[in-house]
């Protein structure tokens, strides 16, 4: 028999994960939505370093859907303006957080919340970014996205960083 946070209280942690484009916010805001429609309170942040779309209170896809957030640029905010009353929290753009997220994430889980978090998992050179390693390791469920390759229409694994339009080393 397995005991985890997920089996003892309700709480758990799931992770979205891939490279750019590959609809990570999109699938953060249908999980999200569907938390609402079954009435669940629900309180979404997201780092302030992305300011794409919709500027930085709100998440928004490649696509045009938006959902408000609350910026921020690390764990210890996040616990700050934690609504106590949230059932469900949500974390965009999760790679570009300190460690202390992870922590921070564990402990939401344990005290019976349902954490959705979606961020880029490897960088360009496909080294893990940020917390996203240890935060898959964590996590009850993990979903790891792809995008396509614009060149070949295969899946897409791997970000390509651009210097002045060209591809970095």
């Amino acid at each position: 028999m397995s005991v985890g946070s997920f089996q003892l209280n309700g709480g758990w942690i799931e992770v979205i994960a891939g490279v750019m484009f590959s609809g990570k916010s999109e699938e953060l805001m249908r999980r999200v939505r569907r938390s609402l429609i079954a009435k669940k309170r629900v309180q979404v942040f997201k780092s302030h370093l992305d300011d794409r779309y919709t500027g930085v209170y709100a998440v928004g896809s490649h696509d045009g859907r938006i959902i408000d957030a609350i910026p921020v640029d690390s764990a210890e905010q996040i616990a700050l303006r934690l609504d106590p009353q949230a059932q469900v929290v949500a974390i965009d753009e999760v790679q570009f957080l300190d460690p202390g997220v992870i922590p921070l994430v564990n402990t939401l889980a344990e005290r019976g919340r349902r954490v959705i978090l979606a961020g880029t998992d490897i960088d360009f050179r496909g080294e893990p970014f940020g917390p996203m390693g240890a935060l898959m390791c964590v996590a009850e469920f993990v979903d790891k996205l792809h995008a396509i390759c614009v060149l070949c229409g295969a899946p897409a694994t791997r970000n390509q960083r651009l210097i002045d339009g060209r591809p970095a080393r």
